[in-house]
């Protein structure tokens, strides 16, 4: 994978509720060098790992639903602590608000060379 030596020994932070789009999102960015931290799949709990982890983490890739609820305060949280990020969605951009369209995001289902630049630009 092209971006590998851009991700390799990076720690991502990875947080979506859904176990499977979790394995299939660490399993790319396995294979791109990266080391995992998660996956955590709620919004208060990927707050508190933040807080407490804040300096340990290089980048996150963040769903914008857990469990039927938006994801801004943790996108919340990354920016306040600097950490670049990427929203993972399964809807278009106009399923994130406005003020988080600054953000970079991948739709589901991603593809996976292209999923790991977007992530390596939103990190460097």
């Amino acid at each position: 994978m092209e971006a590998a030596a851009t991700l390799r020994g990076r720690r991502i932070l990875v947080i979506d509720d859904d176990y499977l789009v979790a394995a299939v999102v660490i399993a790319f960015l396995e294979e791109a060098g990266a080391e995992i931290l998660g996956p955590i799949g709620g919004a208060d709990e990927a707050i508190t790992f933040i807080k407490e982890n804040g300096t340990a983490i290089d980048g996150a890739v963040l769903d914008v639903n857990l469990h039927g609820a938006k994801s801004y305060p943790v996108a919340d949280a990354l920016a306040a602590h600097e950490i670049g990020f990427i929203f993972a969605t399964g809807y278009g951009a106009d399923a994130v608000d406005g003020e988080y369209r600054k953000y970079p995001r991948c739709e589901k289902p991603f593809n996976g060379v292209s999923f790991v630049a977007t992530l390596a630009k939103a990190i460097r």
